[in-house]
């Protein structure tokens, strides 16, 4: 399976109570935002490149931790534990698969330090009067594909993400309201299996 239709992040549009004309929200601001979102759960759907849906819940503790559980029938897990991401397949008999981290766009905003404002790491910025979006990608390695953020304002929250990955395949992920601050046992980012799984670097 590609890691694109698992990683994911935005195009579904999202019923929101925003001002008329936002103002678009600054790297700087962005940057913030991301810096102090510890950690958070809450829904996400997730629109894969075939035009296929999933939904399920996701746990995220920064840095570098992501947890996506996926309601049935789906059946996988994909869990990012700091250095690798692995997917796990309940309908495979390929076992668990592992990608680094660091080759995904998701490693972004799962840095220690986020700063968009880094050279060549930002290649669109702009707002549609209700929405920011932010498109980055790693500047030493565009190969790698990139990540859009699509921002809401009056508070700051990220609302969906779309990864657009090297062969040219785009993943959404549209998330509900988030519960930030929760408190999330390290347990739930251990990759089930990883000992056994092929990992490509």
């Amino acid at each position: 399976m590609r890691i694109a239709h698992f990683l994911t992040a935005a195009a579904l549009s999202v019923s929101l109570a925003l001002p008329v004309q936002a103002e678009k929200l600054s790297l700087d601001v962005l940057s913030g935002y991301l810096n102090g979102l510890n950690s958070a759960s809450g829904a996400f759907t997730q629109v894969n490149d075939d035009g296929t849906i999933s939904t399920g819940r996701i746990l995220i503790k920064r840095p570098g931790r992501v947890r996506f559980e996926y309601a049935p029938p789906d059946a996988t897990l994909v869990v990012a534990d700091g250095d690798t991401v692995g997917i796990i397949d309940a309908k495979s008999n390929e076992g668990p698969q592992g990608y680094p981290l660091h080759r995904t766009p998701l490693s972004i905003i799962l840095a220690r330090n986020v700063d968009l404002n880094r050279a060549r790491m930002v290649t669109g910025h702009a707002s549609d009067g209700t929405t920011t979006t932010v498109r980055a990608q790693d500047p030493e390695n565009p190969e790698y594909g990139s990540i859009d953020l699509v921002f809401t304002g009056n508070p700051v929250q990220l609302r969906q993400w779309v990864i657009n990955d090297g062969s040219g395949s785009r993943t959404t992920v549209i998330l509900g309201d988030l519960e930030v601050g929760v408190q999330l046992s390290d347990d739930n980012f251990v990759i089930p299996g990883l000992e056994g799984a092929r990992i490509d670097r």
